[in-house]
């Protein structure tokens, strides 16, 4: 059976998309969608198709045959190991392109972080990203954003260095010093109280979904990788554990930094 016949036109385009090299990302943007909804849709068009990668789905897409499956179940869970070694593929392509980017930057933090957040936001399927730098006492200054909505964005920098309550995703990060994963920020007490944080994520930030890492130099808190939802979808563990990898480049990325600006000055005393 051709493409055209077997799959809705909402995923006959997706596929086409998918298969011309455009990323979850780029897809979702397009169509207005969330990019987990074009996993979703992939992994119908994978199983319709009986294709097990990008290249087979392309071939297929330009009317080339396909060979027959005997099993629809064989089918399904094919589609489904495709689809996951191609996320995993992307995984580390990022991840070693980060580190890329890290050992080249010669200090120039901004593009570095820039990119991690960059990265971390398509990977973890988030629509904005900061990174807080940690000033003691539960005080904070957001120092790197990627993505943020521009009111958010203004009132961060009013705010300059900070002080936030225990009862923030960034206080309790603070207290126990482990990832924060929070469901809906608007569903929790805290946002009923007005508290300025809270209601600047929500309100300003349009943020619902939000979870909180921890960035650790040895056993000292140096800041905090957040990254944020505009829809109540839960961060689960697997997302989690990736934002932890890039929340520890983050800490690498500022001490390779702060070690190129000592050497720097070193050199010009001497």
């Amino acid at each position: 059976m051709q493409p055209e016949k077997s799959l809705s036109p909402r995923e006959l385009e997706i596929a086409r998309c998918y298969a011309h090299g455009e990323t979850y990302h780029a897809i979702a943007e397009r169509l207005h969608i969330a990019p987990s909804t074009v996993r979703t849709h992939l992994a119908a068009i994978y199983r319709k198709l009986e294709v097990s990668s990008k290249l087979e789905l392309h071939s297929r897409l330009e009317g080339k045959g396909r060979q027959q499956m005997n099993q629809s179940d064989h089918a399904a869970v094919i589609s489904e190991l495709a689809l996951s070694l191609e996320e995993a593929i992307g995984r580390e392509k990022a991840l070693s392109e980060v580190l890329r980017i890290i050992s080249r930057s010669r200090g120039d933090i901004d593009d570095v972080m820039a990119a991690i957040l960059g990265h971390a936001l398509i990977l973890c399927d988030a629509e904005f990203g900061i990174l807080f730098e940690y000033r003691r006492n539960r005080r904070f200054s957001a120092r790197f954003s990627r993505g943020i909505p521009a009111e958010f964005k203004d009132w961060l920098e009013a705010q300059g260095v900070f002080a936030v309550s225990a009862e923030t995703g960034l206080g309790r990060m603070e207290t126990v010093q482990d990832i924060i994963n929070i469901v809906d920020v608007r569903s929790e007490e805290l946002y009923r109280t007005e508290d300025p944080l809270r209601a600047a994520t929500a309100d300003l930030g349009g943020a619902r979904s939000f979870v909180a890492i921890p960035m650790l130099s040895g056993d000292s808190l140096v800041g905090a990788f957040t990254i944020y939802r505009q829809q109540v979808r839960p961060f689960n563990a697997q997302v989690t554990a990736l934002a932890q990898t890039f929340a520890d480049q983050s800490v690498i990325a500022l001490d390779n930094a702060r070690m190129i600006s000592e050497l720097r000055a070193v050199a010009q005393v001497e």
